[in-house]
Parts: structure tokens; sequence; C-alpha cells
């Protein structure tokens, strides 16, 4: 999901082609789907990340699916006519992804939807932005979900809980960049 104008961050250019360690966020996240057991991966882009797309699809050899950018959930829901579910969901804003991560989630996944969560503690033990939390709980959805569209009368959505930086870190504003390229440069997940 790349589609977002990432207007808290303050960056002039398209947010997923923030470079974190040198590499834009999208490439870093796509490396890590690619890395991971996911047998298709897509661009989810709208009218507001036009040279995303284009990196997407010339740099990345990924095929993009454009969305009106009406919000995260519209635009989601129009992806999801295009490819069908379940699938596996990721913001391209978590620049310190990687495969085994994807992995685990696949792992742990059975049916129904899974929404990953870290707990909130952990991002403000790092110092990046509480923006949501899962209501009534101290976790923060982690940007990373199965999605399925299976009978709800039947199959409960989960929760996934991981204490990961690899999670944590959502790039929405400044300070989180500035986090995301520290621990990268680091790597030491502290």
């Amino acid at each position: 999901m790349c589609g977002g104008n990432g207007t808290r961050l303050g960056w002039q250019g398209e947010k997923p082609l923030l470079p974190i360690g040198g590499r834009p966020m999208i490439d870093r996240v796509i490396g890590a789907l690619a890395a991971a057991r996911i047998d298709a991966v897509y661009a989810v882009v709208s009218p507001n990340t036009p040279e995303t797309a284009a990196r997407a699809e010339t740099v990345l050899d990924t095929p993009t699916i454009e969305t009106p950018g009406e919000g995260y959930v519209p635009d989601l829901g129009r992806a999801l006519e295009r490819v069908g579910s379940p699938v596996v969901t990721v913001a391209a804003d978590l620049p310190l992804l990687d495969g085994p991560t994807i992995n685990a989630v696949l792992d742990r996944h059975t049916t129904g939807s899974l929404t990953v969560c870290v707990p909130t503690e952990r991002k403000r033990a790092l110092g990046v932005s509480v923006d949501a939390t899962v209501e009534g709980k101290p976790l923060a959805p982690a940007g990373v979900n199965v999605v399925s569209d299976t009978d709800t009368d039947t199959v409960t959505d989960e929760h996934m809980i991981r204490d990961s930086h690899r999670l944590a870190v959502n790039v929405n504003r400044p300070r989180d960049a500035r986090i995301a390229q520290a621990l990268e440069e680091t790597d030491d997940g502290s």
C-alpha cells in the first residue's frame, strides 16, 4: 500500500520514495516481500504517488494497481477487487521490514483476517510515533495484515503481537525517519 501523500512527514517528495539507508522505502518493502514466501507483489498506488508508480513498474519490475487515493480502507477495497483474498497487505512506510518477519506472519495465519500489532510500549521506547491503537489494548497496528473475505459470521479476526523494531517503526513523521535511519545503520533493534 503506497498511495498516501505523507503530509505528516514534512518531506517534499512522495512518501514511499523517502530514502532510508540510501534506498527508497518502497524498494526496501518490496525487497522484504521478495525475500518472503509471497507469490505475487503489487504496488497499490494512487494519484498522490505517480513517481512511486513509475519506479515500481520500471525499476522494481512490480505491477501496480491504481486506486483513487481516497484513503487506506477504500483503496484497499479497490485493490482487493483486482487480486482477491486472502492477501498480505504491507504499508510502504515500514523500511526495516524483512522477509523472515513476513514469513512469521504467513506461518501464524490460518483462516480469517490477521492484524499484526506491536506493543505501544515498544514504539514509545524506540521514540517513534503511535498514530493508532487497538481499542482497549496497549497495541498499535503495525501496517502488516492478512485480509480475508471469508464469512465473518464463522471466522474471527485475530491479532498477532510482535515486539519487533522491524514492525514498530512506521515512518510517518521526521523523527520516525531519523529513528529508522539510526536503526538501519546499527540494525541492533534496540
